[in-house]
């Protein structure tokens, strides 16, 4: 570092007036225009650089010469909506590290300035980083920025505008286990606008999401649709709501009324044809749900909005590539910029098997109460057929939470043979009331037997005696070889069952005929069914291909001995016992059960059927008092 002597202030300002004195003196006696003239570009490009990026238009404007003002003021100003930009920053020089190029370089009364434009497109990805180049000269002693539309951008001619084109990819299908796909083609409109025709976008836009209250009163997000639209080529239709019909008619029928929105008729593979609640649907970009699935999606876009589509959305809907071109106002003359090229969608392979799902379908069809089914394949732990009657939207089969009854027996039945020296020939009894601790459980009393065949006979009092034979832990630990409250690592919400730790004797006998605490979904009992029938717990998967790395478990097997006791007490009990109205097939096993429980200070009954058929489990949940067998039946005869 040069060491300088330290000048007082005074002394200095005085010696630089007077240099600048005598410098003057002798141009003015040669006639030189650059008499008081600024000795540097500098000022005046930092000036008009601030201004600019700071939005202060009139400013930078004030920094230049050639055209008039207004024009200058008004084509900077448009740089912002033209890019729907989230921020823009100016810089001197190049940006490049290491550059030698001059910032400045003057030649007499004429200077270049070298600058960086960096422009955030609000796509979460890499600012857009440009290298910027405008001309000064200097006018009556000042240097002005001499305007062109190539300072916004060196290829930007008169004329012309910026503008950020959006080409979306055609969404890649959800199919089933097959390959073929599981939506409909549908008819609906593409709501939208040509940009460049709105007399007043504000307006237009501020009514188009008052009018399109989505799902309940979720609203578009007025404000970031004008940026779009701003952003959008003007010649172009730009699509901003696609509804299908005849569901929204009334909605189509209002915005109709709305100045400057136009229609465009489409088909589209846009419903499910099965499983809507696991599947999904598409709807509008709102700003919560733009939110959830994050950049580089906009207000505007058509994305999974539920289920399947929801979840998978970057899967099924890739990403678009993005380019900034430079355009007139016709669209002719189109340069492209800059581009971000997109990522390509792929396809979605569900496990769903449509001949199950239709059977599953008709099976809890005409029921006056909601229900649940699920089919699983024990083998694998392949999803079959997932079906949702009357919840309202809500996948039920997955994510509803109710207490088992005795179809829980399975497990009890396992953790007894496993644990407590009991099998299916053991000698049981079967009276009308038992009371461990302080509860009481009743049923119709049944002569003394075995426990299979009081099994068969819906016997609570049978199991709440033979709970004194298990510790709770044990009881919790055979639940969990079921899967029951694990993680299966699925790639979908569900609800994996819950066996809070029984607290007194009371307690556990309650959840040894799942009641009490117990919860599971009819998913969690149809893995149980398939344990009892493979011998083995299957994780389950929905989604071929795709799983949560890490998450998902190993297969988890039962000692045989104790699983072959249980496979003859569900034989029994679907030949001779509560769960017999199913048995259409020889090997269909199973057990049948509802169960009344306290809901806050409501009083609900579930009705149950858990079995399985050859290499197929299945649990149905209806949230009613039904004879479960007959809709099991249905199901197995497929009529």
């Amino acid at each position: 570092m040069t060491n300088r002597r330290r000048v007082p202030r005074g002394t200095w300002t005085r010696w630089r007036r007077a240099a600048s004195f005598a410098t003057c003196g002798a141009l003015v006696a040669s006639l030189t225009t650059g008499c008081w003239a600024e000795p540097s570009a500098m000022p005046a490009v930092r000036d008009f650089l601030i201004a600019w990026q700071v939005g202060n238009y009139e400013a930078a404007a004030d920094r230049t010469v050639g055209v008039d003002r207004s024009q200058v003021e008004d084509a900077l100003s448009r740089v912002r909506q033209q890019l729907d930009a989230a921020s823009l920053r100016l810089s001197l020089g190049t940006g490049v590290p290491g550059s030698d190029v001059d910032q400045i370089v003057k030649k007499d009364d004429e200077a270049d300035a070298r600058f960086t434009v960096k422009i955030d497109l609000g796509e979460n990805g890499q600012p857009w980083e440009y290298p910027g180049l405008m001309h000064l000269k200097r006018v009556g002693g000042k240097w002005k920025v001499i305007w062109s539309p190539s300072i916004i951008h060196t290829k930007l001619k008169p004329g012309q505008r910026l503008a950020v084109v959006t080409e979306v990819p055609e969404r890649a299908p959800i199919t089933d286990t097959e390959g073929h796909p599981i939506l409909n083609q549908v008819n609906a409109y593409m709501v939208g606008v040509y940009p460049g025709q709105l007399a007043d976008p504000q307006k237009t836009l501020d009514l188009l999401a008052k009018q399109a209250k989505i799902d309940g009163g979720r609203r578009l997000d007025a404000e970031r649709l004008l940026g779009r639209v701003r952003s959008a080529p003007p010649q172009d239709f730009l699509p901003l709501l696609t509804l299908q019909v005849p569901e929204n008619n009334q909605l189509i029928q209002r915005l109709n009324r709305v100045p400057g929105i136009q229609f465009q008729g489409v088909t589209s593979p846009i419903a499910p044809a099965y499983a809507p609640e696991l599947v999904g649907n598409l709807g509008p970009a709102t700003a919560d749900r733009l939110q959830q699935v994050g950049a580089p999606y906009q207000p505007g876009d058509t994305i999974g909005v539920s289920g399947i589509q929801f979840l998978q959305q970057r899967r099924l809907a890739g990403t678009p590539t993005v380019r900034v071109v430079a355009q007139d106002e016709t669209g002719k003359n189109t340069e492209e910029l800059r581009s971000w090229p997109g990522q390509k969608p792929q396809e979605v392979q569900t496990t769903l098997n449509p001949g199950y799902q239709r059977r599953t379908d008709l099976a809890l069809k005409g029921l006056r109460y909601p229900a649940s089914m699920v089919v699983v394949r024990p083998s694998t732990g392949e999803i079959f057929a997932v079906s949702n009657h009357g919840t309202e939207g809500r996948n039920l089969a997955f994510e509803g939470s109710y207490p088992p009854g005795l179809t829980f027996g399975i497990v009890s039945a396992e953790a007894l043979f496993s644990k407590a020296g009991v099998n299916q020939a053991t000698k049981t009894t079967c009276p009308a009331n038992a009371t461990v601790g302080n509860m009481t459980f009743t049923n119709k009393a049944r002569r003394d037997g075995t426990f299979a065949t009081h099994f068969a006979a819906s016997c609570k009092t049978t199991l709440a005696q033979l709970s004194n034979r298990l510790d709770a832990q044990t009881l919790l630990k055979e639940a969990g070889l079921f899967g029951v409250g694990q993680n299966w690592g699925l790639t979908v919400p569900a609800f994996t069952g819950s066996v809070p730790v029984p607290t007194n004797d009371a307690e556990k006998a309650a959840a040894m005929i799942g009641e009490g605490n117990v919860r599971v979904s009819p998913l969690t009992m149809a893995l149980v069914a398939a344990a009892a029938q493979n011998g083995t717990w299957k994780p389950p998967y929905v989604l071929k291909g795709i799983s949560k790395p890490g998450q998902t478990p190993p297969p988890q097997s039962l000692p045989p001995e104790p699983v072959a006791d249980l496979k003859q007490v569900l034989t029994r009990t679907a030949k001779h016992g509560n769960a017999r109205g199913a048995r259409v097939t020889g090997d269909t096993v199973g057990v049948a059960a509802p169960v009344t429980y306290k809901d806050g200070d409501r009083t609900r009954t579930i009705s149950w059927f858990v079995g399985s058929s050859g290499d197929r489990a299945f649990a149905i949940a209806v949230e009613g008092l039904v004879y479960t067998p007959e809709i099991a039946a249905t199901f197995l005869r497929g009529r």
